[in-house]
């Protein structure tokens, strides 16, 4: 496991997944893979499969129907992951906090590793939560961290762990 620890660092696969912003931390995630920042040439990628992600980067606050996909998504990346909360929406619910259809921020759901501050968030601000995320990385163990709310059970199927079944739905009752 150590052979791919040193290439992971070194070549980081992040998912980005918007929770109901405004999309002005997401014009700011683009900046920072575009030609100006270009964190590509640092070995950045940003994928679109959980499965294949190191990094998930969050924006916005978890509105009533986004808060069963981002558990889902979050349950599907394997193990070691950081989660990055990019923006003030993300940390608190920001100028969205307390409105009918918002859970306000992400830490209610999910494991937080790195807040990034803002309203919208800079280029410079992210790629810095990165750097820290891949120092954090690092550090983690393959040990399954669960969300804090939607978890459902972890099986085992044949020899293989399921995390089909991880993230559970929103029962009508609780709304």
């Amino acid at each position: 496991m150590k052979f791919f620890t040193a290439f992971r660092k070194k070549s980081p696969w992040i998912l980005h997944y918007n929770a109901g912003s405004c999309n002005g931390c997401d014009i700011e995630i683009l900046a920072a893979l575009g030609p100006k920042f270009d964190l590509e040439r640092f070995g950045v990628i940003n994928t679109g499969n959980p499965k294949q992600s190191d990094i998930f980067l969050v924006t916005g606050p978890v509105t009533y129907r986004s808060r069963e996909r981002l558990v889902e998504l979050y349950s599907q990346i394997p193990e070691p992951k950081v989660v990055i909360a990019v923006g003030s929406c993300t940390a608190t619910g920001g100028v969205f906090r307390g409105m009918y259809n918002v859970e306000d921020g992400i830490d209610q759901y999910i494991p937080v590793d790195v807040y990034v501050p803002g309203c919208a968030s800079t280029p410079q601000l992210i790629i810095d939560a990165i750097v820290k995320a891949l120092e954090i990385l690092e550090t983690k163990s393959k040990e399954i961290e669960k969300p804090f709310k939607l978890f459902g059970a972890i099986a085992m199927v044949g020899n293989k762990l399921s995390r089909l079944n991880m993230a559970t739905r929103v029962k009508h009752d609780e709304i």
